[in-house]
């Protein structure tokens, strides 16, 4: 006999159900109640005043350390705030426009979406099985998947994200690992990651996508971040979420220790990339005498 699975299906227009928005909330709270209990948005983050025009223009390579509010930073690159989220699940977005501002360009979320694409050949859903929780939804590694304002699950990974950079005209590195950060980072590029809100625990899942392919994923707490700054102990992340009932003190900037940055973005695969200013073209050969 198989095992025994629960099955939510995210609230979304779909041809299984529809969920108004107050049922994604309560399914939210639902799964983070556990959590919400054992945790404070405090345990990893450390609150930053932002200071949009401070540091080093994107671009540009670092210099000496820069002393900010009781540290000195090996990197610390001027980004852009954007005070809040325009739908719920638009994190990638969000994030992306601080990027993309930070460069000088101001794309809104409709061209943003128009050039990542939307997968909607299956609205996300999960099931909680013998073997953890599985989504099952479309190819998030090339889309954005699931109704942007109404599904808990929906999401993009940096692979999606790196189209619209690039349809911009910038660089992209994919960025793994503390190395790649730094370097990237001390070149005056912002790191654009997969993360969990307010670097909180996750219930790690797998998404499969219709496409074949598995992903390592969380299952709630999705989120898209910018890392502009670290030193030997802390990076520094600017966030677009802001005050929300998770956390009403939430700042648009805040640091987080190394060794926290890199669980995180390990249980999403270490998905994440740098963006940096367009690569200029390889030298031609010289002509022939």
């Amino acid at each position: 006999m198989s095992a025994p699975s629960t099955r939510f299906v995210a609230p979304a227009f779909s041809r299984r159900t529809f969920l108004t928005g107050a049922a994604a909330l309560a399914a939210y709270t639902r799964l983070n109640h556990a959590a919400a209990q054992s945790y404070n948005p405090w345990d990893y983050i450390s609150s930053m005043v932002a200071k949009p025009e401070f540091g080093t223009p994107v671009g540009q390579t670092a210099g000496d350390p820069i002393p900010d509010q009781e540290w000195y930073w090996d990197a610390y690159l001027q980004m852009p705030i954007k005070q809040g989220q325009d739908f719920h699940y638009t994190c990638e977005f969000d994030s992306a426009w601080i990027v993309l501002k930070a460069f000088g360009l101001d794309v809104g979320l409709d061209e943003q979406l128009a050039i990542v694409g939307k997968d909607e050949s299956l609205e996300p859903y999960y099931e909680e099985t013998a073997n953890g929780f599985e989504v099952w939804g479309g190819d998030v590694h090339n889309y954005y998947c699931g109704h942007i304002n109404e599904n808990i699950l929906a999401r993009a990974r940096c692979n999606a994200m790196r189209k619209l950079f690039e349809a911009k005209g910038l660089s992209v590195t994919v960025t793994p690992d503390r190395p790649s950060i730094e370097a990237a980072l001390l070149r005056g590029e912002p790191v654009y990651f997969k993360s969990t809100v307010d670097m909180m625990p996750w219930r790690p899942a797998v998404w499969h996508s219709n496409t074949g392919e598995d992903w390592p994923v969380v299952l709630t707490n999705d989120h898209a971040l910018i890392v502009m700054g670290f030193n030997a102990e802390q990076v520094i992340i600017r966030d677009p979420l802001g005050p929300t009932s998770t956390n009403w003190d939430r700042p648009w900037q805040w640091r987080t220790r190394w060794d926290r940055f890199l669980e995180v973005i390990a249980a999403q695969g270490n998905d994440a990339i740098a963006v940096g200013p367009p690569r200029p073209p390889e030298a031609s050969p010289a002509p022939r005498g």
